[in-house]
């Protein structure tokens, strides 16, 4: 049989880094097992859904590779059928009308408060006739249809990440509602637990996987699987990620939605990387690097860990630049380009662009970095502080002689003769090699930090750049 997962997601917000890593949990899970993995949004909150956002969390799972199988399913496209299952579940005694007010909900939840009970309705209109449903209709009240829970019932299932869960039915907060308010006869629009369940069976999913704080929603949804007579899937349980005081990961974290990370300029491969490193981990042997389709090959959820999945920057910075080192520098090269151009920066060639790349590869954490490391190559930077120190005396003489013998002849500077003349100025000055490279260092870049000299000095050559910078040095008091 066929191994069918899917993802759920409500259009209420951006695409969260939980929701992506339970897609990509999903994801790794149908490839590892030649299954398919499907999408639905789940969109009947007409006041908080958006088209905006359902087209952010199709983009973001298409940045990060997590292509879904068969067409999308909107979940409101399916309400009047889950009306329907209602109806059903109300002819068979599994559902009844209860008219309790939201004045009546307030006052108990306050009685429990002060008696120390925990929140749960008291199931009040379980048991109304049509002559006591008719009269509150008639006298205009609204109801919601709930689904019989009995207190003495257990629940129970074997999950895939954490083993055997039991829920009794007397902490599940009475009995569930499945519809929103309605007026006479109407049944109100569907809710979470009974939709899922009548659009998981539908999509004919084997398999739920999604995060722990759904448990409780898990054991709801196995009864009304059971009163159905559907099958049910085998669900799993993903552990929370939790912020660095190990709390679970909100919006008061900053950074959270996979446009966030995107915009920080982390690659679509590390972050898919670094979120199946949540939870999961490689065996000991195996590196962590590895593309999604190396990470489905190994991939298990009986192998996901029960524990809280800890955020760590350094670990997805580090993860990040890693997967930057492995690209062939033409791709990055395609990449660098929109950013100067959005600097309205230009190579002076394409040669000397992919020289460029290939000098600052190694040294780029997030693709942001690019701005900030190849300025110096396009615009001439201020000397700071630090290198004014070495535009003294020894420092200056250096770049005089360095400066003579560039305009003495015409010529290109590469690496073999960046460092000729380096040894040429030290041995012929009696200046320490140090001196000299430190003093180029800081006409080139203005600071004593940088890239590769020689590499650099060669990028710099081919617009001459090397002389205006080492001109403006010797210009400076």
């Amino acid at each position: 049989m066929e191994n069918r997962l899917r993802l759920a997601p409500s259009p209420t917000g951006l695409l969260h880094i939980g929701t992506a890593r339970t897609a990509l949990f999903n994801w790794l899970y149908a490839k590892k097992t030649n299954g398919k993995f499907l999408l639905r949004i789940e969109d009947t909150d007409t006041n908080r859904s958006k088209s905006e956002f359902t087209e952010n969390i199709l983009n973001g799972l298409n940045w990060l590779g997590l292509t879904w199988d068969d067409d999308l399913i909107r979940q409101s496209t399916r309400i009047e059928i889950h009306k329907s299952v209602i109806n059903k579940l109300l002819d068979q005694g599994f559902a009844y009308r209860c008219f309790t007010s939201e004045e009546e909900i307030k006052e108990l939840r306050e009685e429990q408060k002060l008696n120390g009970l925990p929140p749960k309705h008291d199931n009040r209109h379980r048991s109304l006739t049509k002559e006591e449903i008719d009269k509150f209709i008639a006298e205009g009240r609204s109801s919601v249809i709930r689904f019989k829970i009995n207190d003495d019932q257990e629940i129970t299932w074997e999950d895939q990440i954490r083993g055997e869960i039991k829920w009794r039915g007397k902490d599940l907060g009475g009995d569930m509602v499945l519809s929103r308010r309605s007026f006479g006869y109407d049944i109100g629009s569907p809710l979470y637990n009974l939709a899922v369940v009548v659009d998981d069976n539908f999509m004919e999913i084997t398999h739920v996987v999604r995060g722990e704080d759904h448990i409780s929603n898990t054991a709801k949804q196995i009864l009304i699987y059971k009163a159905l007579n559907y099958k049910l899937p085998i669900f799993s349980h993903t552990p929370l990620i939790l912020n660095s005081e190990g709390k679970k990961l909100s919006k008061r974290d900053s950074v959270t939605s996979i446009d966030d990370f995107k915009k920080m300029g982390y690659l679509p491969k590390a972050m898919a990387n670094y979120m199946a490193l949540l939870g999961w981990s490689v065996k000991p042997d195996d590196n962590e690097i590895q593309n999604l389709d190396e990470i489905a090959k190994n991939f298990e959820l009986t192998d996901v860990n029960k524990a809280g999945a800890k955020f760590n920057w350094e670990k997805l910075n580090w993860i990040n630049s890693q997967h930057i080192k492995k690209m062939q520098v033409n791709d990055l090269y395609e990449i660098f380009k929109k950013y100067w151009q959005e600097k309205a920066w230009k190579p002076h060639t394409n040669k000397w662009g992919l020289e460029l790349t290939n000098l600052l590869q190694d040294s780029i954490t997030v693709l942001n970095d690019i701005v900030d490391q190849s300025a110096p190559f396009f615009v001439m930077p201020n000397i700071d502080n630090d290198g004014e120190v070495f535009l003294e005396e020894n420092s200056k003489l250096s770049l005089e002689k360095i400066y003579e013998l560039l305009n003495q002849e015409d010529i290109h500077v590469n690496t073999t003769v960046a460092k000729n003349l380096i040894d040429k100025v030290s041995l012929e000055n009696s200046l320490k090699k140090g001196i000299v490279m430190r003093s180029l260092r800081v006409a080139f870049f203005g600071c004593l930090s940088g890239p590769d000299l020689v590499k650099s000095w060669e990028l710099f050559s081919a617009n001459k750049d090397d002389i205006k910078r080492i001109q403006r040095c010797l210009d400076t008091n």
